[in-house]
C-alpha cells in the first residue's frame, strides 16, 4: 500500500487518442494545445505524459478502441523541446511490432533529446488484424515479448549492445545515440495477471488498462514486487478537482490504497482551457506535486 501523500500524479494525455470519453474539442486539438498542456503539467510537477501506439486499426474496432493514435515518438520529440522535467511514457509500444534494437535506437535518441526523460511502456498486443497487416508474428507474441524485454534491458543505454536469446540475438553492432539514462524504466501494460507477473519479472513497473480496481488490488497482493516498482492505476472515476475537491482527494487516496504509486489523472473537460484549469486545481490539492 502506498502512502497517499507520496503517490505521484500523471497525465492521461488528451488529443492523442480519440476514445468514447474524449472531449469534443479534442477532435480538432492541435500540437500547440498539447504543448500548452505539457508545459503546464511540467511546471506543476506531474510525473509523466502518455501516448499510445497503433499503426492502423480495422474499421470494425474503431468504436471499441478509438480511431486516433498519434505516433508517440514524433509527439514526444516535439513536447520534449517545450518542457524541462516531465517524463514521457509510451503506453504502450507493442513489442512484436519492432526489433529490440529499433526501439533502443529510436527511443534512445528520444532519451538523449529529452535529457533522460523516457519511460518505455510496452505490451504484448492483442489486435491480430494489425499484426497480420504489418507482418508481425502473433501466435508466439507472449514468449517473443519476454525475449524482447530481456533484449531491451541488455541494449538500452549501451552503444555496443550484445544479447543472445531464444528469438533475438545481436552483437557486433553500434547503436549511436543510445539512451542517456543508466537504466531506462520499462513498464509492462496489459489487462491480465500474466502481464503483472511479466512486469515484475522483466520490468520496472506495471501500467494496466481496463482492469477493475478490485481486480488490480487482488492481483497486486498475489505477486512479489521488486523494490521501487511502479504501479500506474487510474481512479475508479474521473477526477473533478474544481467542483469536488474532497471527493477527488478521496479518489486519489483510494487508488493509492489499491497499490498505485502513480495515479493517472483524467477529467471531464469541454476545452483546452478547462483542462488546464483542472490540472492546476488537482496540483493544488496534492501536497507532493512540487517534489515530483
Amino acid at each position: 500500500m502506498t502512502n497517499a501523500a507520496d503517490v505521484k500524479l500523471s497525465v492521461a494525455t488528451p488529443v492523442v487518442t480519440m476514445t468514447a470519453g474524449a472531449g469534443r474539442w479534442e477532435r480538432d486539438g492541435s500540437i500547440e494545445d498539447l504543448a500548452r498542456i505539457a508545459e503546464s503539467a511540467d511546471r506543476l510537477g506531474y510525473h509523466h505524459l502518455t501516448c499510445s501506439e497503433h499503426v492502423a486499426l480495422p474499421v470494425a474496432e474503431v468504436k471499441r478502441r478509438g480511431a486516433r493514435y498519434w505516433d508517440p515518438l514524433a509527439t514526444f520529440g516535439y513536447l520534449a523541446a517545450r518542457t524541462q522535467r516531465i517524463r514521457f511514457a509510451t503506453n504502450v509500444l507493442v513489442l512484436a511490432y519492432h526489433h529490440p534494437l529499433e526501439i533502443a535506437k529510436r527511443y534512445g535518441t528520444l532519451d538523449k533529446v529529452s535529457g533522460g526523460r523516457v519511460i518505455l511502456g510496452v505490451g504484448v498486443g492483442t489486435l491480430r488484424e494489425e499484426f497480420d497487416l504489418i507482418g508481425a508474428p502473433f501466435d508466439d507474441r507472449g514468449p517473443r515479448a519476454e525475449d524482447a524485454l530481456k533484449a531491451l534491458r541488455a541494449a538500452l543505454s549501451k552503444s555496443e549492445p550484445e544479447y543472445h536469446g531464444a528469438l533475438y540475438s545481436f552483437g557486433g553492432f553500434v547503436v549511436d545515440p543510445c539512451a542517456v539514462q543508466e537504466r531506462v524504466p520499462i513498464w509492462v501494460g496489459g489487462r491480465t495477471l500474466r502481464s503483472l507477473r511479466r512486469a515484475a519479472a522483466f520490468g520496472d513497473g506495471w501500467c494496466p488498462f481496463n482492469v477493475a480496481p478490485a481486480q488490480a488490488q487482488e492481483w497486486l497482493q498475489r505477486v512479489d514486487l521488486p523494490k521501487g516498482f511502479e504501479v500506474v492505476l487510474p481512479p475508479a472515476r474521473r477526477l473533478d478537482p474544481i467542483n469536488e475537491p474532497g471527493r477527488t482527494q478521496d479518489s486519489i487516496h483510494q487508488t493509492a490504497d489499491l497499490g498505485a504509486t502513480i495515479v493517472s489523472s483524467s477529467f471531464a473537460h469541454s476545452s483546452v482551457e478547462e483542462y488546464l484549469d483542472n490540472l492546476q486545481a488537482l496540483a493544488e490539492l496534492h501536497p507532493a506535486m512540487g517534489e515530483q
